[in-house]
């Protein structure tokens, strides 16, 4: 079982910029497709985007595409979030999953996913 911990979160103005990190502990990092979610109050906890075993390739939800950057570092066993432009409705908890997948394949839905960490609150004040 692999453990992932979030960081980064926080308070930003909107039009402002965050970065979300994502360490994930064991050995076979690379064998695990990545993705991040994100929880609003009263809302479903919703995909934001993913990123393939080896980083080569990406998807993004329309709500966030052309802002955020997902990428990886299989050497260091992170995952980061660069999030730019951003305005109150990005305002949720931001959850970090991963699972077991094949080279080169996405995932997208919440149940694609096995592991999650306990999530990072981001705060975008207008």
């Amino acid at each position: 079982q692999v453990q992932l911990v979030e960081s980064g979160g926080g308070l930003v103005q909107a039009g402002g910029s965050l970065r979300l990190s994502c360490a994930a502990s064991g050995r076979t990092f690379s064998s695990y497709a990545m993705g991040w979610f994100r929880q609003a109050p009263g809302k479903e906890r919703e995909f934001v985007a993913a990123i393939s075993r080896s980083g080569g390739r990406t998807y993004y939800a329309d709500s966030v595409k052309g802002r955020f950057t997902i990428s990886r570092d299989n050497a260091k066993n992170t995952v980061i979030l660069a999030m730019n432009s951003l305005g109150p409705e990005d305002t949720a908890v931001y959850y970090c999953a991963a699972v077991r997948g094949y080279s080169g394949l996405l995932y997208s839905r919440r149940n694609d996913y096995d592991y999650w960490g306990q999530g990072t609150q981001v705060t975008v004040s207008s």
